[in-house]
């Protein structure tokens, strides 16, 4: 949690905000209120001529959770371990995948066994 952190520069201005989290640990425990005045400051929750020149812009919405909002910052500036998390399957989703796919290898088999090899 000591770990240092190199500020992330305003490019309207080169200067940093002054919430910027300079450890690990002052990251953990920003507020949702100075993460949303980290997304203005940066020009991410106000788009404008500098939002998209960041190296890693994000969507930000006021309304999102406190994780959201940390994940958000936290991939913005730079850290690992922020990337959107990637939505998990249930049993049943896994199951209806495994069945399209045999159906599909199926379909394939019949009409390499209709049409001969290499006729596809």
């Amino acid at each position: 949690m000591a770990l240092t952190l190199q500020p992330l520069v305003s490019l309207a201005d080169g200067r940093y905000h002054p919430d910027f989290p300079l450890t690990l640990l002052n990251f953990w425990v920003l507020t949702s209120e100075q993460l949303d005045d980290m997304a203005h400051f940066y020009h991410q929750s106000t788009p404008g001529d500098f939002t998209s020149s960041y190296p890693c812009p994000v969507e930000w919405r006021r309304d999102a959770a406190l994780e959201d909002k940390r994940r958000k910052i936290g991939r913005f500036i730079g850290l690992r371990g922020c990337e959107t998390p990637i939505r998990e399957q249930s049993e049943e989703e896994i199951r209806e995948e495994m069945r399209r796919a045999a159906w599909m290898e199926d379909e394939e088999l019949m009409f390499r066994r209709k049409f001969g090899p290499g006729r596809l």
